[in-house]
């Protein structure tokens, strides 16, 4: 089992510092694109027109975590011309657990825009349609499961395995939003963005404890307290002691056409959401602005099933003495122990409806304004997630030539890491808009060589972030007015 652990967590590492998913690029705030409404819905670019097409128009990756980075899970090994691995015996296990916090967080999002569409309406007036396909992944991982992966349960003996802290929130959903800006003041502007939004499938652990006890003659008493909902196309089935039998995934519907729109479609799990913003010139070269966004939740009622289990369980666990005298191979211990936990979660089984909430963000901005095109500015981005607080924090140098070229570099602090510079480039060709977005462009870099080949890889990175795509635009709006930014029209 400790084994099986030690893979599991691997995988998930890897995935997680190399993978991919989203949120709204912070230098994409200061740029003249249609697509900064998306952080505040009272941005808007100085085109007239915007379209945005299926896939092309934008897709916005990001993954993070708080405890490990590449240069954790790819080590220099002895002799120095090897590569050693998170799994390799020589691998300094304590020096990676002292990294190991109580709670441990790994997030990946994925946003598709299907669909953009952006025009002026009257004086200074703006209208906006985003369709919008999204995957949002939040998993919390104890630090006490690193230790049982790496070091054993004969370190818990006579203590307790506290996993209390163990969750995770996955859901896929697609949105519908519909928003209008404008002018109230002279020096005010505000916007607002409504959604439908349509859940397509959802995962998540509700867990209010769970916990191992490790009796020093290496029996254990499992407490557990949680619900795990699911709305998906998995049938789950039990025996008849309410153990999990199985889990099948549903693949029946897949078969035909009808079967996938019925699925992708997320009929029968509804949802609301919400967008709000505004800036305020509080001088002519001074702006403020602020934004909450994503504020909405998901009512799942369709797929839905629900395994809740509330008991305690004495078993047999990982007997060493059985190890030491040969008279069982540690993988026969470790299938014991795996079958002990199995009838261990005396599960109950429900189709009950489920409601999840959408992680919301808080954005505060400030620019300076040096001239009419280019500005400095600020932008900080709180995003509570579970009643969990991610800050990111950018400094920013931006240009915008009309509506030709935008361009921004930045850098930012986020994440416990405070070497990430960014790059974000836009141009037109044409009625064609084609940009490129990157927040955390890692500074450092460690060369690790074996005897055939040199893996170059970043050092302290934890967080990757990308925003591209290409804009239809249709002419230029834009009133200028003396140092003022071109992003914030009247």
């Amino acid at each position: 089992m400790i084994g099986k652990i030690k893979y599991i967590l691997t995988l998930i590492l890897v995935i997680n510092i190399t993978g991919a998913s989203a949120q709204n690029s912070q230098l994409m705030y200061y740029m003249n694109l249609p697509q900064n409404h998306l952080m505040n819905p009272a941005l808007r670019p100085s085109n007239s027109v915007y379209i945005g097409l299926p896939v092309l128009s934008g897709i916005d990756l990001n993954t993070n975590n708080n405890f490990v980075n590449f240069s954790d899970v790819f080590i220099k090994g002895q002799p120095k011309d090897s590569i050693i691995s998170f799994l390799n015996p020589n691998y300094n296990v304590d020096k990676f657990l002292a990294k190991i916090k109580n709670r441990n967080f790994m997030e990946s999002e994925l946003t598709i825009q299907l669909l953009g569409i952006g025009f002026s309406v009257g004086k200074d007036g703006y209208v906006f349609l985003d369709i919008n396909d999204r995957f949002d992944g939040n998993i919390v991982l104890p630090g006490d499961l690193f230790k049982l992966a790496l070091k054993g349960n004969e370190v818990f003996a006579g203590s307790k395995i506290d996993l209390s802290s163990l969750r995770t929130d996955m859901k896929y959903y697609r949105e519908f939003g519909l928003g209008y800006s404008r002018n109230i003041t002279d020096r005010l502007r505000v916007g607002i963005k409504g959604k439908l939004l349509f859940g397509i499938a959802s995962a998540s652990i509700n867990n209010t404890s769970l916990g191992i006890i490790v009796n020093n003659d290496y029996s254990h008493v499992l407490d557990a307290n949680l619900d795990i909902n699911v709305s998906g196309p998995v049938n789950v089935y039990m025996d008849s002691k309410h153990n999990i039998d199985s889990v099948v995934f549903d693949d029946s519907r897949f078969k035909t056409s009808s079967g996938v729109r019925d699925f992708i479609s997320g009929k029968g799990n509804n949802g609301l959401g919400l967008d709000i913003g505004a800036t305020y010139d509080l001088t002519d070269k001074i702006v403020l602005s602020a934004a909450i966004t994503d504020l909405g939740f998901i009512r799942w009622k369709k797929d839905v099933t629900r395994l809740s289990t509330d008991n305690q369980f004495t078993f047999d666990g990982l007997d060493l003495v059985d190890f030491f005298n040969g008279t069982k191979t540690i993988d026969e211990i470790s299938q014991n122990m795996i079958d002990s936990l199995k009838n261990a979660f005396v599960l109950t089984k429900s189709k009950t409806a489920f409601t999840t909430f959408l992680p919301f963000g808080i954005s505060l901005g400030g620019s300076y304004n040096i001239t009419s095109k280019f500005s400095l500015g600020f932008l900080s981005y709180s995003r509570i997630i579970s009643k969990q607080l991610r800050e990111a924090i950018t400094l920013s140098a931006n240009i915008n030539l009309s509506n030709a070229l935008s361009a921004s570099i930045g850098y930012t602090a986020a994440n416990h890491q405070y070497d990430n510079l960014g790059a974000a480039l836009a141009f037109r060709a044409g009625v064609a808009q084609f940009y490129f977005v990157s927040d955390r462009i890692p500074v450092m870099w460690d060369k690790l060589k074996n005897k055939n080949s040199t893996v170059v890889l970043p050092a302290n990175w934890n967080t990757f972030n990308m925003r591209l795509g290409m804009n239809l635009v249709f002419g230029n709006k834009l009133k200028e007015k003396k140092d003022k930014p071109m992003i914030l029209v009247e």
